[in-house]
């Protein structure tokens, strides 16, 4: 009953210790370390404009963690664009560069990296491009917080193929089930059960980064 309780503890609230068997901790980094999403949004919003694609806001965040190549190809496919995929995500990933000094930071999440800086080992597995990724690292200021990055350029297949997650596994030098995966997204989720690493919805902690900015 305790293990059960302080498993509890530890998946749903930021400020609890991790267990002792945890050695690594995996971080996506769009929706989970930075807030991300809103400018991504308004950034598909313009380059599909312009290929005449609608975007449902639904629709964006249930695709939250497919590489932005693979969501443009399947957009221009299934709405018969005259636009290509690639040029599509060129155009967004522009787009989204330009805004890029208006993410902020989810506290909540980066404040566990802090906290376990030194004691435990740090990755990044993302499922955006390295350009982008490590551009938002640094905007955030968290950049050197993490040793080990890894983007969708790094690994044959993204989520919510394990790839990523197995591949930060190796670069900290840490066993696939002594990982915990902090995500914010479906895709993510089946990519942390995949890879065998228990998987830590942040969405609930959002809020509180919004309460501590009043």
């Amino acid at each position: 009953m305790l293990t059960s309780q302080i498993k509890s503890e530890w998946q749903t609230n930021p400020l609890a210790p991790l267990p002792d068997h945890i050695r690594g901790l995996i971080f996506d980094c769009d929706g989970t370390l930075v807030d991300t999403m809103p400018v991504h949004y308004h950034a598909w919003q313009m380059a599909l404009s312009q290929a005449g694609i609608p975007l449902a806001e639904e629709e964006f965040y249930r695709l939250a963690g497919m590489p932005t190549l693979k969501i443009a190809q399947a957009l221009a496919r299934n709405h018969k664009s005259a636009m290509t995929g690639e040029e599509i995500a060129h155009r967004k990933e522009e787009a989204y560069i330009h805004r890029i000094p208006e993410i902020q930071r989810i506290e909540p999440v980066v404040d566990i990296a802090r906290r376990e800086r030194g004691r435990r080992g740090l990755a990044v597995a993302s499922g955006g491009i390295h350009r982008i990724v490590d551009r938002q690292l640094q905007v955030a200021g968290l950049a050197e917080l993490f040793p080990v990055v890894i983007c969708v350029d790094d690994v044959e297949h993204g989520k919510p193929s394990p790839d990523s997650f197995l591949l930060a596994a190796r670069r900290m030098g840490v066993k696939p089930d002594q990982c915990v995966v902090y995500e914010d997204g479906e895709l993510g989720f089946q990519a942390a059960a995949a890879a065998g690493m228990v998987g830590i919805d942040v969405r609930p902690w959002h809020r509180l980064t919004k309460t501590k900015s009043r």
